[in-house]
């Protein structure tokens, strides 16, 4: 210890002489390529009102697309690029060399993945292949704007098959792979679709148990290779392999025929993942995604290396549900553009996950990508990895990191770059996503500050934190790239306006100082046609204005920075009344909880009639367990979750964080639930973007919380 204290201030002495040489060498590069850009406005209100509508600077004319002229439905956008780059890479898979089990140190036996190299199929073979496809399906009966769906993991044959619907104009009704057997079916009936195209191990775990509910069904489609022959279904449907509906439409005649889609036809009926009760079907035209695409391409057109030629150098890493906006908003971009597409799942992403075998590589350590989409939970997951390593750290090694993290956030807080510290400090915390990440896309929920930070530093990329919903096809608002403040998401898009509506029940209203606050709205062409199939009153969410535009009330709360940035501060169907009059903002709650080093997930909970807020909490097992032994607390993961004393423990830590964030007394929950397993989509707690399902988490803890809440 005494030798650690003699050598802190040398140490520190060392560090600043390096950082002022370098600093000094690199000072007027620096101003010169810096520039202003930090006080360029995003954007204004178009008629001077506090409400909006705000629209982005650079948009005060029509909507400009960087796609080309002409292209003005998805399947002449992806004809567009094959032609340009036939021989490119576009999508590419990973091969399986073997599943061996492995033994944990608990006992417990995991089945572990050994994977090879990518293997990849060109712009030209994907068009071949999505062609083919089509005239397959149109062969077995699919009729143009008839619906069909797909049920399947994210994959190379998820995006064959989502192009062969737009070529043939087929209505493409997505599930996500996760759902339950009452969603699927919901989804499968209401759509009533004949044609469903599926993985096998989907077939058999999932979809297969409810087939006699969906008596429209005829035609299952397996993605898969094998095996070529399916017996023991249902009467009346028929199981192919992808691959022998792509041979009959090579040789039928249907492909010669096909009708092309119009911009106003409907392309994908998005069924989402049912955060609030049974998912609603969202129906998108080609305009709407064009539209959409566009704008989210127009505010990254310097990723692919500010040329609409696009990049061969660029590959996206697709592993986020293709089911979810945000993703096939992304792999449309990307194949706009001729990126390559390199396909992964959570359980493979990185070294470390769960499915890859120990000494193995993860996927983004092969496949290097250099562009990311990623939802929040992910993110928070890699900080707390990589802080929970660094306290791992000797002293000097720690010392070192925390005197370059806090500097590069000096930095960075300035405008600067800092080479020297992202190559000797954060180089091998940058190889987790492969090493040459050059932007993080976030979506789906909000980022913590804390995160955003440690990934804007370690990662040595900026992270563009958007905002967007299925009913604006994912796009509304994207920071700008070199904007590394926290809590904003940008200005409006250039596809849509941003306009804020008074809510006075919650107390937010547009003349609120200094920055207007309400709900926010968003306004254009990438609003999508509402619901499917839905009564009257769930389409009151969809406005039209006396201009005939489109509005879609989000629900959300946000205000407006002088800059026309907006920032995300509220949801009002997270807001809960207490019995006393006082509101509670369930998500902010969370939000703040989440940043404590003990919690890996949290659902904050309240009832109208009662005075105080209750929790569910995932506790973090490193820190959990530490706790547990720092109070001579023993037992099993599962009987230290149902000890009231841990309970008692980790809710008097928990309370210093919210108290440090300035929370309200009657925000902070004042008993909690420890739960020993994590909610994943698998469980039916959260949707596959990680949101918390709020009814069912209230369904799975309803005998804790009439406990928590005194028996009533």
């Amino acid at each position: 210890m005494k030798l650690q204290e003699d050598l802190s201030p040398l140490l520190l002495l060392l560090f600043h002489c390096v950082v002022s040489v370098y600093t000094f060498i690199t000072f007027l590069p620096a101003c010169v390529l810096k520039g202003d850009r930090a006080k360029r406005a995003k954007a204004h209100s178009l008629l001077g009102r506090p409400e909006g509508p705000y629209r982005a600077v650079s948009s005060l004319k029509e909507l400009v697309t960087s796609l080309q002229p002409g292209l003005d439905t998805l399947d002449k956008m992806f004809e567009y690029t094959a032609r340009r780059f036939p021989n490119r890479d576009c999508l590419g898979t990973r091969e399986v060399i073997s599943e061996e089990d492995e033994e944990q140190c608990d006992g417990k036996v995991y089945k572990k993945l050994v994977l090879g190299e990518y293997h990849w199929l060109s712009y030209q073979e994907v068009l071949t292949a999505a062609a083919q496809l089509g005239g397959g399906l149109a062969s077995l009966g699919q009729h143009p704007k008839n619906n069909i769906a797909i049920f399947c993991e994210t994959r190379a044959e998820w995006i064959i098959a989502a192009q062969a619907c737009f070529m043939y104009n087929f209505r493409l009704v997505t599930l996500y792979s996760t759902l339950g057997g009452p969603a699927i079916a919901h989804g499968l009936k209401e759509a009533q679709v004949t044609h469903v195209i599926t993985s096998r191990e989907l077939l058999e775990t999932r979809l297969r148990a409810i087939l006699i509910e969906v008596p429209r069904l005829q035609h299952i489609i397996v993605v898969d290779s094998a095996p070529t022959s399916w017996l023991g279904y249902p009467h009346g449907i028929s199981v192919h392999n992808m691959a022998a509906v792509q041979k009959l439409g090579a040789r039928s005649e249907a492909g010669k025929s096909r009708k092309p889609p119009l911009p106003s036809d409907v392309a994908v009926i998005m069924y989402t993942s049912g955060s609030t009760g049974i998912p609603k079907g969202v129906i998108i035209s080609h305009s709407n995604l064009i539209a959409g695409i566009a704008g989210i391409s127009d505010a990254f057109i310097y990723l692919l290396n500010c040329n609409v030629c696009g990049s061969e150098e660029d590959t996206y890493i697709g592993y986020l549900p293709l089911a979810h906006v945000l993703e096939l908003c992304a792999e449309l971009i990307c194949v706009s553009y001729g990126c390559r597409i390199g396909y992964s799942s959570p359980q493979t992403l990185a070294d470390q996950s769960t499915k890859i075998k120990k000494g193995s590589r993860g996927d983004a350590s092969v496949l290097r990508p250099t562009l990311m989409a990623a939802v929040p939970e992910i993110m928070d997951r890699i900080y707390k990895n990589v802080m929970n390593k660094v306290e791992e750290m000797n002293w000097a090694q720690r010392t070192l990191f925390l005197l370059a993290y806090n500097y590069k956030l000096e930095q960075l807080a300035k405008g600067n770059s800092t080479p020297l510290c992202d190559k000797l400090v954060f180089r091998k915390i940058r190889s987790l996503l492969g090493g040459r990440t050059r932007i993080l896309l976030s979506g789906g929920a909000p980022l913590s500050a804390a995160t955003q930070r440690f990934m804007n530093v370690c990662f040595c990329c900026p992270v563009g934190q958007g905002y967007g919903l299925t009913e604006t096809c994912g796009a509304g608002t994207i920071s700008e790239y070199w904007d590394y403040s926290t809590g904003r998401v940008g200005g409006p898009l250039v596809c849509c306006e941003v306009q804020l509506k008074d809510w006075v029940e919650g107390g937010y209203r547009s003349t609120d100082k200094p920055h207007p606050r309400g709900e926010i709205l968003i306004g254009g062409p990438n609003v999508t046609m509402g619901y499917y199939r839905s009564e009257a009153k769930k389409q009151d969410d969809f406005l039209e204005d006396e201009n005939g535009q489109r509005w879609f009330c989000t629900g959300d709360i946000g205000e407006i920075h002088e800059d026309g940035c907006l920032k995300i501060i509220d949801r009002k169907k997270d807001l809960v009344k207490l019995q006393a009059g006082e509101y509670v903002s369930l998500g902010k709650v969370e939000a703040v909880l989440k940043s404590c080093p003990l919690v890996d997930n949290i659902c904050a909970y309240a009832n109208s009639d009662e005075s105080y807020v209750i929790g569910f909490v995932v506790p973090n097992q490193k820190h959990f367990l530490a706790l547990a032994e720092q109070y001579d607390v023993r037992g099993s993961r599962n009987e230290l979750c149902n000890s009231e004393t841990m309970e008692e423990l980790v809710l008097k830590a928990i309370t210093e964080t919210p108290l440090a964030a300035q929370l309200e007394r009657f925000e902070i929950p004042r008993k909690i639930r420890l739960s020993p397993d994590p909610w994943t989509p698998e469980t039916g707690l959260v949707t596959d973007a990680y949101k918390l399902k709020r009814k069912e988490l209230k369904t799975h803890y309803l005998k804790d919380i009439e406990r928590m809440y005194g028996g009533k």
